[in-house]
Formats: structure tokens, sequence, C-alpha cells
């Protein structure tokens, strides 16, 4: 009777980190669907109405500075400590090398570089729409802030958008972009959305940020996320060309290493050799070294140092029996008579 055994949690993590024989065929590829694009265009309006706002000195402007007034670092001190370690899940360095790993990981037991580049490709997004955007717009922090009710624009700061915030919008966004299941997917997105919201209210409680600076870098690290699928055909072309050079590389490499020749298998020094001859040979015995063309080398053969065996003990090289016509007037070996005459040799 056949019993299957209960894997244990164990067994299945040992199970997840073996690596898979080939590339699987059911890799999810997200396509810019109707719905991701009434997304991303709300997204982009909502964006420049941010922008727009802070630019014209609104009623978000009048609120980021009673929030500053506010000084929320002096109204709850007692979680100052935390939230200097937690807002480092928004800093792009210690991020990038988390999410790294797990995503190199993936591509070696996948055989895909899909991951890695996709990661690498959203933080160049990142870097050059929110690095623009703050050179461009030149906003002032709140520790610099100069004129009371101003929006601090054009005065050569880096605030706006929050880097922080947008890094964590994409950062911890791609692990559910890369999802390999939709329930996986709908857990790593809820679970970045709130990671990211905790980074971008703690630059606020930290009074690094303003809260439209917050605002804005979600929305610039959601558009990011947004617009992956426009970029999945690059990130094909560019995964078969580096695919492409591996394999010339290693073609290149197997052609240049010389081939090792097989040395002729010899017996050990001492070793006594008994050689039985059934058959007069008249070959000359190759020299010790030289290689036949047309056949395998041989061991080189050494004879027994001790006595040579007697005749009687050695294998006959003639046919049993004698050679010679049968005489009718000769007497039988096995006829012993007085007049026989002895035979000689023998």
């Amino acid at each position: 009777m056949r019993t299957e055994r209960n894997l244990t949690r164990l067994d299945r993590v040992f199970a997840r980190l073996d690596r898979e024989p080939e590339r699987p065929a059911n890799i999810d590829v997200p396509k810019m669907s109707r719905h991701r694009v009434v997304l991303f265009g709300a997204t982009l309006a909502f964006y420049v109405a941010i922008v727009w706002a802070v630019a014209i000195t609104s009623w978000l402007v009048r609120f980021d500075w009673q929030v500053m007034f506010f000084r929320p670092y002096q109204q709850w001190p007692e979680i100052h400590a935390f939230l200097d370690y937690y807002v480092v899940l928004g800093q792009r360095g210690p991020t990038a090398v988390m999410v790294a790993a797990w995503l190199g990981w993936r591509s070696w037991r996948q055989h895909t570089l899909r991951p890695l580049l996709t990661l690498g490709a959203s933080l160049l997004l990142l870097n050059i729409t929110v690095g623009a955007a703050k050179l461009g717009m030149g906003r002032l922090g709140p520790h610099y802030a100069i004129t009371i009710g101003s929006n601090e624009m054009g005065l050569g700061g880096d605030i706006f958008p929050s880097g922080h915030t947008a890094n964590a919008v994409v950062t911890w966004g791609i692990l559910a972009y890369l999802a390999s299941t939709p329930r996986a997917r709908r857990w790593l997105s809820a679970l970045s959305a709130v990671t990211s919201l905790g980074v971008g209210l703690t630059t606020v409680y930290l009074g690094t940020h303003w809260l439209s600076d917050v605002l804005l870098g979600w929305a610039a690290g959601l558009l990011i996320l947004l617009a992956l699928p426009w970029c999945e055909p690059l990130i094909a072309h560019a995964e078969t060309g580096l695919f492409t050079l591996r394999d010339a590389w290693r073609a290149r490499r197997g052609r240049a290493l010389p081939v090792p020749a097989k040395a002729p298998v010899s017996s050990p020094v001492g070793t006594p050799v008994l050689v039985k001859q059934s058959a007069p040979v008249d070959e000359e015995v190759p020299a010790r070294g030289a290689v036949a063309t047309a056949r395998p080398p041989r061991a080189p053969v050494y004879l027994a140092p001790g006595p040579h065996t007697a005749r009687s003990e050695r294998t006959p090289v003639t046919p049993v029996g004698s050679r010679r016509p049968p005489h009718s007037d000769r007497v039988a070996r096995t006829t012993t008579t007085s007049s026989a005459r002895p035979l000689a040799g023998g």
C-alpha cells in the first residue's frame, strides 16, 4: 500500500529554493489595458493639479504651513526614534539593494533577466522624471523656508516632489508588478501602498517635506508603475540581446580552450605481468611511448623478473596430436615391446 508523506514547512521552503529546470512559459507580463490607461490619465491629472495648486499659492500651500507650524515631531516625540529607522524604507540605496537581491534570485530561478531589467528601467525612469521635476521647480523644504505663506518655488531647492515617497512607491510596488499570481499581486499592492504611505507621512512628521511634496511623490511613483507596460517590448529586446551576447561569449570561450589529449595508460612499474603466447607472432614490438595511427596506444608489456616456467607448463603452440602421416608398420607409443627402439627427443 502506497502512502504519501506530508511535506513539512521546511520541505516546502527547500522546494521553493530549488531551481526550475527551464524558464516557465506562463510568466504574466502586464499589458497596457484600458483600465490601466484610465488610471494613468487620472494620476497624471492629479499630478498636474498638485503642481498648479502649489504654483499659484492656493489653499494647499497654506495647509502646508499649518502642518509645519504644528510640528508633529514635537507633539509625539515618543515615536521619533522608530520613525527615524522607518524612513529608511524610502531611501533609494538600501531599498534598491534589498529588492534587487530578491529579484536577482527570481531571475536565476526562472532563467530570465526580466525582473532585474524591469527594476532597472523603473529606477531609471524614477531618477529622470523626479530628478528633473525637483531641479525644475526648485522648491525649498520646511527647514529652509524664507517667507511665511509663500510656495518657496524657484529658489534653488530640490524638495518637490518627495523623493523618499516616490522611491517607496516604485521600489516596493515593483514587487506587486512582477507578482506571479493575482492573489500575490493584490497582497503586495496593499503592502506597498501602506509602506509608501507610511514613508510619506514620516517625512512630514520629521519636517523634511511639505505635505504637498508627499502628494506629488505618490503621484510620480504611481505614474512610473502604470507606465511600465509600455517599456516591456524594450525590456524583452534587451533581455534577448544580453542572452545572445552570453551565448556568443560562451561559444568563443569554448573554441579558445584546447582539447586535452588522452595520456597513454601504462602499467605501474614493478607489477609482474605474465603473458601467454597462443600463436607465433612475427611482428616487431613497437617502442615504448610510440602511438599507432590505426589503433589506440597499448600499455607497455613487462616480463616477470623471476625464472621462466618449464616447457611442460607452457601452453602448446601446435595443435594437439602429431602432424606426421600414419604408417602401418610403426608401433604406437602406448605399446611397449622389447624390440621397439626408444624415441629420442619428446
